[in-house]
């Protein structure tokens, strides 16, 4: 695997994007939890995966230093729609846009996404435990 290493201003630079592209519309963004295979692409639609719940950002979803984006606080979801194995989240801004797509693990674990838990009962609350995008 190939090593890129971005000056500090780049990285900077890529992630403001990412945070406007989340900021984007007139509330702030929606995480959407889910089981099942990620697409491939965060434009790729979403077939037989679950929605397990949707999480409401904070505008501004974050901010921005030394090449990580540390998102503010995020809204949990205090009644699941579905049980499942949570593995993955989409990132939309207000108006439903897709931002990206992410890998989702319980705290701990190696997502960019971390949860109290990725075992989701209906009903039941959706809480993350930490979210940081960095670029190296």
């Amino acid at each position: 695997m190939a090593t890129v290493r971005f000056a500090s201003t780049l990285k900077n630079n890529v992630l403001t994007q990412v945070q406007a592209a989340i900021d984007a519309g007139t509330t702030g963004g929606t995480i959407k939890i889910y089981s099942g295979t990620m697409p491939t692409t965060a434009d790729t639609a979403i077939t037989t995966q679950v929605l397990l719940g949707t999480l409401t950002y904070s505008k501004p979803c974050g901010t921005i230093a030394a090449g990580a984006l540390t998102m503010s606080a995020i809204t949990q979801d205090s009644a699941a729609d579905a049980t499942g194995t949570a593995a993955w989240a989409r990132i939309a801004d207000s108006n439903g846009s897709s931002v990206m797509d992410i890998d989702v693990s319980a705290t701990g674990g190696s997502g960019a996404l971390q949860l109290n838990t990725t075992n989701i009962v209906i009903g039941g609350p959706i809480l993350i435990t930490s979210f940081v995008i960095s670029v190296s």
